[in-house]
């Protein structure tokens, strides 16, 4: 094609990132196709429903259908004949048994598009993968497409942060663009042009660095969860307040305060397994030593969950076994329905196990809690699981329950004592209600 006209793009995957970003595209005005192999999913976002919660995102998938401009297919045949720039948005999930990620959804993506591919046409990877991944699917593609060298490879790595994916994709705060050559590049440009006349910014990359800045971010965002976290144990042991420590710091503009914020810890399916993989994959290369201490900030995140069991346990005169515990949260952040990793469910399943009886309520992410741990029970409500409990848990920092009233809630429960296991809540103000309250970090 014309360096001068619009790329047509496909999305190989259409899971998170896949559907978000084909979506996002469309309504950005460019002619999408997204594919997919598993026939439920392509049937649901092509009759308008998105199969994950995702604020915003309905709205648009209705909008990008209307237009025309966004179609979905289960053929990578037609995938390969429509796209002039393939995005590949495939998973890369943690490897059973490994701390290594499973690269078999970027492997098959590649083995099925490739073959299909019999003119020039440019393969962008938005997955996060280990670095040296490009170079070597740069290899798979010569090898398999009829086209040959004339397939290049290049990297666009995803910042995607769940419950702000839509803003994220159509104003993102940088591009990242890893390619190999002046014309990788151009491709890439056109494909974002929309978003690059806002003025983004554009680090144009190498292959290898492209593959490093997502594992790289999400290492050290991972790191200052963890730094604070490690002060609240350290706080916890002298009768030091946290949250005061966390405000200090956060006033110092070399430190800053995002991501500094004490509790419950990280989870989901990206900062956990995407340390460890890149723990791994330093390992593999002979450099292991230097992110050595990504082991401990995994540690000091698990750490939180059980000592927040402790915390209860605490609070329930030294057992758990016997007492109603409600929990309020199952996702693994709010405005999300993503439960992978998710802190909450851990230590609610981990106090069931203790023989607690446990009822959780979440807004989203019930349905996706209810298939994974059915052993669990589960609510209509906030304050339909608080009711007649012993203690209620807040696990993930939901708007709804950071609006509820200590004394609405002391009219159901049992008795007034509450864990915050995400300093969401005004502790004075819950204290001044006569609320027995507890926190990570805090006397």
């Amino acid at each position: 094609m014309n360096q001068t006209e619009t790329p047509r793009l496909t999305v190989i995957g259409t899971g998170y990132l896949g559907a978000t970003h084909a979506i996002c595209m469309a309504v950005l005005g460019f002619e999408v196709l997204a594919m997919d192999v598993d026939e439920r999913k392509i049937a649901k976002l092509a009759g308008g429903e998105v199969p994950f919660f995702e604020p915003g995102l309905p709205e648009l998938l209705a909008k990008a259908l209307e237009s025309g401009r966004l179609r979905f297919t289960t053929s990578f045949a037609e995938a390969g004949a429509f796209g002039d720039v393939h995005f590949l948005c495939v998973g890369t999930p943690q490897t059973p048994g490994s701390d290594a990620a499973d690269l078999t959804y970027v492997d098959a993506a590649v083995r099925g598009l490739a073959p299909h591919l019999d003119r020039r046409a440019l393969v962008a990877g938005k997955s996060t993968v280990p670095v040296g991944t490009a170079a070597r699917l740069t290899g798979l593609v010569h090898e398999l497409a009829p086209a040959g060298t004339d397939v290049e490879l290049a990297w666009n790595p995803e910042f995607l942060r769940e419950g702000f994916a839509v803003d994220d994709t159509m104003h993102p705060d940088r591009l990242v663009f890893g390619v190999a050559s002046d014309w990788a590049y151009e491709r890439l440009t056109a494909a974002f042009q929309p978003i690059l006349e806002q003025g983004t910014p554009v680090i144009r990359t190498d292959l290898a660095t492209a593959e490093l800045v997502k594992v790289a971010a999400n290492s050290f965002l991972a790191t200052k969860i963890s730094y604070i976290n490690a002060m609240a144990e350290v706080c916890e042991a002298v009768g030091a307040d946290i949250k005061d420590l966390a405000d200090s710091l956060a006033l110092d503009d070399r430190i800053g305060g995002k991501f500094l914020k004490p509790g419950l810890g990280f989870g989901g399916g990206c900062l956990p397994k995407d340390i460890r993989a890149f723990a791994h994959r330093a390992e593999e290369i002979g450099v292991g030593q230097a992110v050595a201490f990504l082991r401990e900030v995994d540690a000091i995140n698990r750490r939180r969950r059980a000592r927040t069991v402790d915390l209860v346990r605490e609070l329930l005169g030294g057992q758990i076994s016997g007492y109603r515990i409600a929990c309020w949260g199952a996702a693994f952040k709010p405005n999300s329905d993503d439960i992978r990793d998710a802190p909450a469910l851990d230590v609610a399943r981990t106090m069931h196990g203790l023989g607690g009886h446990v009822r959780v309520f979440d807004p989203a992410a019930l349905d996706n809690a209810r298939r994974a741990f059915p052993e669990l029970r589960y609510g209509e409500s906030a304050l339909d699981v608080a009711r007649d409990a012993d203690v209620v848990v807040l696990l993930t920092e939901w708007a709804d329950f950071r609006e509820i009233e200590p004394d609405a809630l002391a009219e159901v429960v049992r008795s007034k004592r509450i864990v915050d296991g995400r300093h969401a809540l005004d502790a004075g103000k819950w204290r001044a209600a006569g609320w027995e309250y507890r926190a990570l970090g805090r006397s």
